[in-house]
């Protein structure tokens, strides 16, 4: 429904008015001036003035995705592969303004700063349950660090600087619901000095930059005096990728990295050992269980049984003083930017010179753990092995690669195949863990970089929520990317497996068919149809030629691998209880009992079992 009614305290425009002549257009025109340019959302009648406001301009783009919750997603994404310092997602009221959350929640969780503007219900209309009237203060009060309704023209300034200045200052969500009869009201450029009106400043906040010196010696005292240093690096390390390698070499340390930290340290280096956590890497867990110091920068990775046992000194580094310890009782605590925090510490330790031995055992501990995961790629698989896949894409990833990862158990392959890079760009929804993701990261990518290749990992389940329609979006835009290469990789097992297994690994029960199965898709049909290619691989040897034809194509690329749903994501640290639960899950009936024998224990044994490199 269409609301022409305007307040009478409001004079609608005519739309022949200069620049800023709504409160639409100045609202867009002070979120340019913080750098916003880009607008992930879907039209409707709650935002015409601000989708009309973004028409007027010449420097605003709006993407038109397929549904809300991509938009958050994509907005969250902008930022996370360096579109913009602020990501802005566009939704109009009721439905679509609850629709947008899940995609907020995902930014919120992963601190990235993201401003929201949502329409709402005329001011006139309000509360006498008008169509679409939601109480939307309400709906986003827990997701958003800042949150206000602009009900008078003279607001936007200063809602608009302090909307974007705590999305920056806290890496947090801000959101302004815009009611659809103010957005075309005659805009108040200069509100009035006078008592209960604001004029405020877009001049960007100063950062902490390092520590006091104090703290700084304090920390290099206890990093000083191991032998066996691990370091966790998580995504507040972004732009200290050389700092990082500096600190780990002067310590002799091995570094494991949060999953949306690959991409800042090398991971072909033999002292990495990939990803921690729940579908991280063995050597991740030995580095953690055998150190003697600690040193966490940026990261605040959840899972505090993947942490060293309690009593090691550690050392924190993050922007966000509350971040502090939260995951571990560490020692010394330094609040500031990771880059110059790093050079300073690294400057303290001086003449540094730790045992070389550490950094051995590390290196055989990655290269057995890589021999091994190299054996299960290649064992055989009903029909394809789907780490094979990853692992035909490991070798054929390009310098400039941007990758986008859904959640499931893609995220494991990835997380233990891909050896990516600095130079590189690699992200998912990492916290919130909603599946989904992948495509509106891998879109948004796009837009920040539109010369450069995607690679969008995703699992059937979130092929079939999300993909399918995004995939229009892709349709929709890619003859203006500078590079047209737009691989997305569907493993299509037509089970929900991660959760198939943890149903097993956890409960104890057999899989819930009626719960876990998921419709067989011909995903690359799909492709063809909208005008993209793909190709159906149902055989090992088409891997690596699918991956070619991908790389080589002119157009986006579906790889749409149908893969072994038996296929056993091992944890770093299987538990005995892991292995009675699902031994009672097979005692029980699952449907897929011979499938778990024949991909268990081969997997089993090439995973858990020391190699020799």
């Amino acid at each position: 429904m269409t609301n022409l009614q305007s307040p009478t305290t409001q004079t609608p425009t005519t739309g022949d008015e200069p620049r800023h002549s709504t409160v639409a257009d100045h609202l867009v025109d002070r979120l340019a001036s913080w750098g916003v340019h880009h607008y992930y959302g879907y039209p409707g009648d709650g935002i015409n003035g601000l989708t009309s406001a973004l028409q007027r301009r010449d420097d605003a783009r709006f993407v038109q995705v397929r549904h809300e919750e991509t938009a958050g997603f994509a907005a969250t994404a902008h930022v996370k592969y360096g579109g913009g310092d602020i990501g802005a997602a566009l939704a109009t009221s009721g439905p679509g303004a609850i629709h947008l959350l899940n995609g907020l929640y995902d930014a919120k969780l992963d601190h990235q700063p993201v401003v929201a503007l949502v329409g709402q219900t005329a001011l006139s209309a309000q509360g006498g349950g008008y169509y679409q009237e939601v109480d939307l203060l309400a709906l986003y009060k827990d997701v958003a660090g800042f949150l206000a309704q602009l009900d008078d023209p003279s607001q936007v300034r200063h809602l608009v600087d302090r909307a974007c200045r705590t999305a920056l200052a806290h890496r947090t969500v801000a959101v302004l619901v815009v009611p659809n009869d103010i957005q075309d009201a005659k805009a108040v450029l200069d509100p009035p000095q006078s008592h209960a009106h604001y004029a405020t400043s877009n001049a960007p906040s100063s950062r902490p930059t390092i520590p006091p010196a104090a703290d700084l010696q304090a920390a290099a005292d206890v990093l000083r005096g191991g032998g066996r240093v691990a370091m966790l690096v998580g995504q507040g390390a972004y732009g200290a990728e050389a700092e990082v390698a500096a600190i780990a070499d002067r310590l002799g340390a091995g570094i494991a990295t949060a999953l949306l930290a690959m991409p800042v340290v090398d991971q072909r280096e033999p002292w990495v050992t990939g990803s921690i956590g729940l579908l991280g890497t063995t050597p991740s867990w030995t580095l953690m269980q055998e150190c003697d110091r600690l040193l966490i920068v940026g990261s605040a990775m959840p899972y505090s049984d993947f942490y060293p046992p309690e009593g090691v000194p550690a050392v924190q580094i993050d922007i966000d003083g509350a971040q502090m310890g939260l995951r571990y009782p560490t020692e010394v605590n330094l609040t500031g930017d990771a880059a110059p925090t790093l050079r300073a510490l690294t400057e303290l330790l001086g003449d540094h010179n730790p045992s070389i031995a550490w950094r051995g055992e590390v290196a055989q501990n990655v290269a057995s753990w890589e021999t091994g995961q190299r054996q299960v790629a290649h064992q055989k698989a009903d029909p394809v092995n789907p780490q094979l896949v990853l692992t035909e894409l490991d070798d054929r990833l390009p310098d400039d690669a941007m990758l986008a990862v859904d959640c499931g158990t893609v995220t494991a392959w990835f997380a233990r195949h891909l050896h990516v890079r600095p130079g590189m760009l690699a992200s998912l929804s990492g916290t919130l863990l909603s599946m989904g993701g992948g495509l509106p990261y891998g879109i948004a990518a796009k837009f920040a970089h539109p010369d450069r290749p995607v690679f969008a990992l995703l699992g059937d389940g979130a092929m079939q929520m999300n993909g399918v329609n995004e995939l229009i979006t892709v349709a929709k835009y890619w003859r203006e990317w500078a590079d047209p290469r737009f691989a997305l990789l569907v493993l299509n097992n037509r089970d929900l497996s991660f959760v198939s297994w943890e149903h097993r690994s956890t409960e104890g029960t057999p899989k819930f068919d009626e719960s876990q199965l998921v419709p067989d898709v011909d995903y690359s049909a799909w492709a063809r149809s909208l005008g993209l290619d793909g190709v159906r691989v149902d055989d090992p040897a088409q891997v690596g030629a699918a991956w070619d034809a991908a790389l080589a194509a002119d157009r986006p690329f579906v790889i749409d691998a149908v893969v072994d749903p038996a296929e056993l994501m091992i944890p770093p640290h299987f538990t005995l209880e892991q292995a009675k639960n699902t031994a009672s899950s097979i005692v029980r009936g699952d449907s897929d009992w011979r499938g778990i024998l024949r991909r268990g224990l081969p997997a089993a044994a090439a995973t858990l079992l020391p190699h020799r490199s």
